[in-house]
């Protein structure tokens, strides 16, 4: 997988997760505040779309060789409303321009090539 496709990967899912989370939310305040149970069935798909959403973060850590802190600091923004959107948009504007400037320079996969 190129790095281009682990941040493109990384990117749909931090949308995914930032949309599912404010559906948990919508269905918590439905549930606890008015009985409704319309949203029972989300929480555990929403948890299912979390882990692929560890996945693509690490993918993209690992690649771009973030540190543990980063790396971790990144996933957990998928835990708050909100904030994985704009953690996305930070990320992915830092990513890009590391896997351009690792592109010029002729580093690929932290190898340089000939």
């Amino acid at each position: 997988m190129t790095p281009r496709a682990k941040l493109l990967f990384f990117r749909v899912m931090a949308f995914v997760v930032g949309v599912g989370l404010l559906l948990l939310v919508l269905h918590m305040v439905l549930r606890y505040g008015f009985g409704n149970h319309a949203l029972a069935w989300w929480p555990s798909p929403h948890g299912w779309v979390y882990m692929v959403y560890l996945v693509a973060t690490a993918l993209l850590g690992f690649q771009l060789r973030w540190g543990l802190g980063r790396m971790v600091g990144v996933m957990l923004a998928g835990c708050v409303p909100f904030l994985s959107f704009w953690v996305e948009h930070r990320v992915a504007r830092q990513a890009r321009a590391q896997i351009e400037g690792d592109e010029a320079s002729g580093a690929t996969a932290g190898r340089v090539t000939a």
